[in-house]
Parts: structure tokens; C-alpha cells; sequence
């Protein structure tokens, strides 16, 4: 196993982390011998294990425990909405699922743009216009065709039960709740599920039932993924639609297809990197910049010291810019320079042009990003045989678009908000109207979720994914190197420090108190803008030990929900 410490530098930091978001050190990883699941809420990561306990294998544990989030992590967790997923089997075959949330057959490109041709703010991520076409059930049916073990039947029960008979809100969960009140009025369906009948709002402990979900779930669990896209459920998200101005039909519905796609697949000092193609954009981004940096020794630039924030965010910033300039849905066009990105010669080309010692300008004329809202969720799994999932879904902003589909009981997404909602313009504040990311009819939106299994030798070693919009990219690109150059145990790879640049706009935004005075003074001097903020994603791993292959486990600390189960 590898050596898991941290040196003094890496300690304090952390401790100074955890002192200003009023958190504890990481614990040590949960250990199991079998099953695992590490999810954002205890009772779904329960309802996995329970899955893989009764003889089911990695992939259904994985669909119930996104059902489960469905009804216990309402910010993120979703039928709704839609991601990726990402299987390694016990034999060694590496696939993944593309669930993306589609454009509507009506969308166009301009739909965000008034009669002068202007961006009309916030537009594309309020109401029902902002709606994607949901894909979390058709990837898990998908994902189930070509591996499960168990029915639609025996998956949906643990969720159907949590929804009837409701489970005690935790504080933060509560407090949430409290926070989005004035969403929750504007939409009668939304207060409906949100609050009481009085419109008071629902305290910490007080147990939460979603009768509606329920009935949801029952259609699924008779029917599988007819039981969402075509019937009742179907004929009820049309209809709230057309009253409300929404554009997705039951045409659009019936259309929606997942898609198994070929993963992304790189290397790094030795260990295969394996994660989602596009239309996600974290799979290519993590390559690029693992092999910009596979040639530099980090242990010895010292673990968030200068010169390691530097030549990361350096890093960061030209994989954002090409993330800009050439990704989209391909479905949609050519190839978009996909094979040039993750070769090692286009990553040597980059690396020199990294000054060791002054930070680069970002041309806004030349490349940029687009906005996405850092609310997501990351479950990882792993059976007693080997198998590997890890699945990130969204709804996009936390709790979606605030709207809840009427009698059905679940939110829809606003997933529009990931396109490119101003063809052609550009700017420094990462306003951006690049090609490949304009709304297009049926076409998927680009993401920047990222899960990650990492193996060796023909077995996975760490499976990673996190939330938090254009940050997920960096939160697993970081952990990953904690674990990997600086053999750090899986807990603490989750729970260090974390920062990040995307390129535009051209700043390394870091956890508060990340870095030390010195350290922020050396960025300055080296031409670094610096933005201290809230913490940076909720990373959910596991580490599989090479040679005893026992899992190690744990939840990031930043989630407040969040728990690594196993047995």
C-alpha cells in the first residue's frame, strides 16, 4: 500500500482549512472488504450496499443509489435531470454512459437573445424555457441492459420507500430548504413539495415525505424507462410545459435516447486515466493537463507552494482554452481536434510555453468558457467482485430550475444554461460564444463533469468525481495528484486544499485560507489576480489498495450529507 502522510507544509494547511469552513480534519477512510458505495447522503449510500448485500453487482447499486439521491439529495440528486457514467468490469472492459440533458426539438441558438440581437440576462437558466430534455432515467436503463442484475422492480423500492415514509431532514438540509422560500412560493408545485400546506417551512428533523415522487417512482418501477418517457409521466411534463411556455413535448420525450460512448483514455506515470468523452469536457481537460505535467517532479515543488500553484494553474488555464475553443457535443460535427488534445506531443508543445515564473495572459478574442453552476453531485462504487462505477448527474443550479414538475413531485433541471447562450461574443467576465457549444435541436450540452477511475495493471485503483460546475475539473485533476504524487490516503487527498482558474476570467480562485500570506504574496509578484472563496467541491472517492484489494473510502468534508459506506 502506499505510504499515506502528510508532511507539516500539507497539515497546517489543511488545519487552516478546516478552521475557517468549520470543519474537521478528514477522518480516516472507511475501510470495507467487499462493497462500497461514497455518496452526498448517508441513506443512499446505504441503499447501495443494501443492493450489492442481496447479490447485486456494482452497476444496479449504482442505479439505486441515484434513485435514491433522487428523493434525499434534491439539489442535485435527480430523475429530472441527466450526466455521466462511467464502468470498469471485473474482466476489464471500460464503457460509459452519456445521459446528458438534450435542447428541445424547438431551441435554436438565438432563443436567449432579444429583438436587437442582446443576451437577455439569466434568461437561459430561469423558467421553463431553461429546461433540457431529462436523461437520468434512460442512462440508467441503458447502464442496466448491458450489466444489471436486478429489475426496475427491486431498484426503485429503497427510493419509493424513502418518498412514502419520508426521512429526518439533517440541519443543512433543512436550512437549504429555508434559503430558496421565495422559489418555492413563486411555483405553486415547488411550495407544494418544499413546504407545509400552510407554507411554514420544514425544521431540522422533522421527517420529509414526497407523496408525488412516489407515485413517480411506481410508474418507473413497472414500466423501467417507458414508465418516464412515454405514458403518464410523459403526457404530464408536456402538458405543465405548454402551460407555462416551456418548449419539450411528449415528442421530445419519446425521442430521448443515453448513448454508450467510448471513454476518454490516457496515461500517467504508469496508471491508465480512464473518464467521460464529450459532450463532457472533463475527461479530455484531466488528460491534457496530466500529461503537461507528467514530465515535472511536484513532490518536489512542495504541495500548494508557489511554484506548484503556479505551474497548475498555468496548467488549468490552457486546458480551459482549448476546453473553449474546440469542445461541444460531437454529435453535432467533426471531431473538434478530440485526437490532437490528449496526445502527449500536443501537451509538451504547452508545457513550454509555461514561464516558471510569470503568469500568462488570457486572450478572451482567442478562446473562452462557458458558465456552470457548481451545484452537481458524485457517487462512487465498487462491488465485492471488482466492478467499478462512477456516475456525476445535475440538475445544474442547486435544486435546478426551482421548478417542480406539477403531481409529479421531482424538479426539473435547467440545463439550457450550459450552452453558449450568445452565438459569437466573447468577453473577459467568461461570457462565451464559441461554435461548438451553441444550441442546436436535440443536441447535448457541454459539461464539465468528470468521473474518473484511475486503474493499474488492468485494475482500478482510485474512482473519483466531484460537483461544482467548471470546478469539478480541478477538484479531480488535484485529488488525483495528492493520491498519486503525493501518496497521500484517499481521505486526505479529498480533504486538502483546493484551488482553481478556468482562463477566463483570469484569476485563481482557492478555498480561504488555503494559502499562506507568503505564499498569496509570491502568486501576486509572479502576476497572479488571486479570489479567495467558499470551498471548492464535494469530492466522493475510493482507493483500492493494490495488494490487499481492500476499499478505502470517504466522503469530502465539505459535504455536509455525505458518507462512504461498505461491508
Amino acid at each position: 500500500m502506499m505510504c499515506r502522510s502528510f508532511n507539516i507544509a500539507r497539515l497546517l494547511a489543511v488545519l487552516l482549512w478546516a478552521q475557517n469552513f468549520g470543519d474537521t480534519l478528514a477522518a480516516d477512510p472507511v475501510r470495507a472488504e467487499h462493497g462500497m458505495v461514497v455518496s452526498s447522503h448517508a441513506l443512499a449510500s446505504e441503499v447501495g450496499v443494501q443492493v450489492m448485500r442481496e447479490g447485486g453487482n456494482a452497476v444496479d447499486a449504482a442505479v439505486a443509489t441515484g434513485l435514491a439521491l433522487a428523493v434525499v439529495h434534491p439539489s442535485a440528486g435527480n430523475i429530472g435531470g441527466g450526466g455521466f457514467m462511467v464502468v470498469f468490469t471485473k474482466s476489464g472492459e471500460v464503457t460509459t454512459f452519456d445521459f446528458r440533458e438534450k435542447a428541445p426539438e424547438a431551441a435554436n441558438k438565438n432563443m436567449y437573445l432579444d429583438s436587437n440581437g442582446n443576451y437577455i440576462k439569466d434568461s437561459n437558466h430561469e423558467g421553463y424555457r431553461s429546461v433540457g430534455v431529462p436523461g437520468t432515467i434512460a442512462g440508467f436503463d441503458l447502464a442496466l441492459k448491458r450489466f444489471g442484475t436486478r429489475s426496475w422492480t427491486n431498484l426503485t423500492a429503497p427510493a419509493i420507500k424513502l418518498a412514502e415514509e419520508g426521512f429526518a431532514l439533517s440541519a443543512p438540509l433543512a436550512e437549504r430548504f429555508s434559503k430558496l422560500k421565495a422559489d418555492w412560493k413563486k411555483y405553486p408545485a415547488s411550495g407544494k413539495v418544499f413546504l407545509h400546506a400552510d407554507g411554514s417551512e420544514y425544521a431540522a428533523r422533522e421527517i420529509w415525505k414526497q407523496p408525488d415522487l412516489a407515485q413517480t417512482l411506481k410508474r418507473i418501477q413497472a414500466k423501467g424507462r417507458a414508465g418516464f418517457y412515454l405514458g403518464e409521466t410523459a403526457f404530464a411534463i408536456a402538458g405543465d410545459m405548454k402551460r407555462h411556455g416551456g418548449l419539450i413535448t411528449a415528442l421530445d420525450l419519446g425521442h430521448y435516447r443515453a448513448v454508450e460512448r467510448q471513454p476518454i483514455h490516457g496515461s500517467y506515470r504508469g496508471y491508465d486515466i480512464y473518464s467521460m468523452p464529450p459532450p463532457s469536457s472533463g475527461g479530455i481537460a484531466l488528460i491534457e493537463m496530466l500529461n503537461i505535467l507528467e514530465r515535472d517532479d511536484l513532490k518536489t515543488l512542495g504541495h500548494n507552494s508557489p511554484a506548484y500553484v503556479h505551474l497548475l494553474s498555468e496548467t488549468m488555464r490552457r486546458a480551459f482554452a482549448d476546453r473553449a475553443k474546440y469542445l461541444g457535443d460531437t454529435d453535432f460535427g467533426t471531431e473538434l481536434g478530440l485526437e490532437k488534445l490528449n496526445t502527449k506531443e500536443h501537451a509538451a508543445a504547452l508545457r513550454k510555453t509555461i514561464d516558471p515564473k510569470h503568469a500568462s495572459p488570457s486572450d478572451p478574442v482567442k478562446f473562452g468558457d462557458v458558465y456552470e453552476s457548481p451545484e452537481t453531485t458524485h457517487y462512487s462504487v465498487i462491488d465485492a467482485e471488482g466492478n467499478a462505477v462512477v456516475v456525476t448527474y445535475t440538475l445544474e443550479y442547486s435544486y435546478g430550475s426551482r421548478i417542480v414538475a406539477a403531481g409529479l413531485g421531482f424538479l426539473y433541471n435547467n440545463e439550457m444554461g450550459d450552452f453558449n447562450p450568445n452565438p459569437g461574443h466573447t468577453d473577459a467576465t467568461g461570457m462565451i460564444g464559441t461554435e461548438p457549444n451553441q444550441i442546436a435541436p436535440g443536441k447535448r450540452m457541454l459539461s464539465s463533469m468528470t468521473p474518473t477511475i484511475v486503474a493499474r495493471e488492468g485494475y482500478p485503483v482510485l474512482l473519483i468525481g466531484s460537483p461544482g460546475g467548471r470546478t469539478i475539473i480541478n477538484t479531480v485533476f488535484q485529488t488525483t495528484l495528492n493520491v498519486l504524487d503525493f501518496q497521500m490516503d484517499i481521505a486526505q487527498a479529498i480533504a486538502a486544499p483546493r484551488f482553481h482558474h478556468q482562463w477566463l476570467p483570469n484569476q485563481i480562485q482557492f478555498e480561504r485560507n488555503a494559502f499562506s500570506s507568503e505564499t498569496e504574496k509570491t502568486l501576486h509578484e509572479m502576476g497572479h489576480e488571486l479570489h479567495a472563496g467558499p470551498a471548492i467541491g464535494e469530492a466522493m472517492g475510493i482507493f483500492i489498495n493494490p495488494q490487499t484489494r481492500a476499499r478505502l473510502g470517504a466522503a469530502d468534508p465539505r459535504s455536509p450529507d455525505g458518507k462512504a459506506v461498505g461491508y
